[in-house]
């Protein structure tokens, strides 16, 4: 695939995240691993995974977007800049702060500050320590949420371009933080400020959100009926953008501020509001389970897809590398033998040049399904490109594979396929070779000792076994 078509299906991930759509988002990101792993693309693999992760998350689906947070940041280690691990912490956060793991959430925001100070991301840095202060908060540690929300602050001054939007949202956890450490005249002049800052005309949500703490402020001043009418306001705001989650919170401060009041009337009207939000909200949680079978499937087939060879169903170089070094890892250890087979047909190429490349597809899709019948359950069959295929054997001698590689040799040259009224017989050479004792460590190694074997078949004459001693 070309670099221009790989931009065009990050693009396409992206723009739908953006668009809320994020079933097709998840469908999209599977296309696009799929794609960046054929062409070995890491931006693409990273961009698949980090918006898989996002999207599960906005369905609810956190044990699936924990699964690709992982994925996301296991292949950051060997193949992502710090960029990419910044942008890992601000999933992983989500996810910790959903699951109120509070420590970890906090962990993460850590070093979300760290990495984005020393590349100079300071709205990341900033949007870290607004996050931190609302765990604080969370936690009535109002002291503490105080002094993060104004380094947040001092963050968001320094990121270039200067952006309202980002300061006005630190001074949120600061107005927040000030009430709850009832430092309610300076709580009173921030907020009065906010409420009327004309910013607020282009972001419903914070207005909804500076609304929501003016009627904290109130209640605080124990200004009851005032404080109602300001949770009134957010209610509306809330609701014309259909924010729950917001809404739920606020309806449940209209209800204690009823009480409070003593006034049933209102009460009455408020207790019910708050149970058709509960009802609503109960019915959009069995519509997202839905989802989530939905997204378990997608789940599967990604895992599939992303571990087998396109071609032949086979799995791929990816997979056969990370699980063989694992289990020679193991080996070293217990002093277990495992054995590579590496083959590829013989005169494939003539055979391409006479009937073509999609002959010559379906002649390694019959070699790759035929030979998989020929090994066992737990053992490896992959292609490595061309109709080059590797077999991994575990607990097996030289001698027992040798025998193995004479069963699926005699399994190629009993294939015959017809072409033109013309069959066709195939021959394939072979190569094979163990880890040594345990003293070969890496798949890459193994391979590479077994496909000079079947170099030396190649030179001797095709059609053979070799083994390298």
């Amino acid at each position: 695939m070309e670099k221009e078509d790989l931009v065009s299906l990050q693009r396409n991930v992206l723009k739908l995240r953006v668009e809320g759509k994020y079933e097709e988002t998840i469908e999209a990101c599977f296309q696009l691993l799929e794609a960046g792993l054929a062409a070995n693309d890491p931006k693409s693999i990273l961009t698949a995974h980090i918006n898989n992760a996002a999207s599960f998350y906005c369905i609810g689906a956190i044990e699936e977007a924990f699964y690709s947070i992982d994925a996301y940041l296991e292949y950051c280690t060997d193949n992502g800049d710090e960029a990419d691990r910044l942008n890992g912490c601000n999933v992983l956060f989500l996810l910790h702060e959903y699951n109120k793991d509070y420590q970890k959430a906090k962990a993460t925001l850590e070093r979300a500050i760290e990495l984005g100070e020393k590349l100079g991301r300071y709205n990341i840095v900033s949007n870290a320590y607004s996050n931190y202060s609302s765990i604080l908060a969370t936690e009535l540690d109002f002291k503490s949420a105080l002094t993060m929300a104004q380094k947040g602050l001092e963050a968001a001054e320094l990121h270039e371009p200067r952006t309202p939007i980002l300061e006005f949202r630190v001074k949120l956890n600061i107005a927040n933080a000030l009430i709850g450490l009832e430092e309610l005249k300076d709580a009173e002049q921030l907020v009065k400020e906010m409420v009327n800052d004309p910013i607020l005309a282009s972001f419903i949500r914070e207005k909804t959100q500076v609304h929501d703490l003016y009627g904290r402020y109130l209640m605080q001043k124990k200004m009851y009926r005032e404080a109602l009418q300001a949770y009134d306001t957010a209610k509306e705001l809330a609701e014309s953008y259909n924010d729950r989650n917001l809404l739920k919170g606020i309806l449940e401060k209209r209800c204690k501020l009823c009480d409070l009041m003593d006034d049933v009337q209102r009460g009455y009207k408020a207790q019910q509001e708050y149970i058709n939000l509960l009802s609503d909200l109960r019915q959009h949680e069995v519509s997202m389970a839905a989802v989530k079978i939905g997204v378990k499937h997608r789940i599967s087939t990604i895992e599939r897809r992303a571990n087998t060879d396109f071609l032949t169903g086979l799995y791929n170089r990816s997979y056969m590398e990370t699980t063989t070094d694992k289990w020679l890892a193991e080996a070293a250890c217990s002093g277990e033998s495992i054995v590579c087979i590496a083959f590829d047909l013989d005169n494939l190429k003539s055979l391409n040049d006479t009937y073509g490349h999609i002959f010559g597809d379906e002649i390694i899709k019959k070699i790759g399904q035929e030979c998989a019948r020929h090994i066992r359950s737990g053992d490896l069959i992959g292609r490595f490109g061309g109709d080059e295929f590797a077999i991994i054997l575990r607990n097996l001698s030289l001698e027992e594979a040798q025998q193995k590689a004479e069963n699926l040799l005699e399994a190629v040259r009993s294939i015959k396929i017809e072409k033109d009224g013309i069959y066709i017989s195939l021959t394939a050479s072979v190569g094979i070779a163990d880890n040594a004792g345990g003293t070969i460590g890496t798949f890459t190694e193994l391979f590479h000792q077994a496909d000079v074997a079947l170099y030396q078949a190649k030179e001797n004459g095709k059609n053979r076994i070799c083994i390298m001693s």
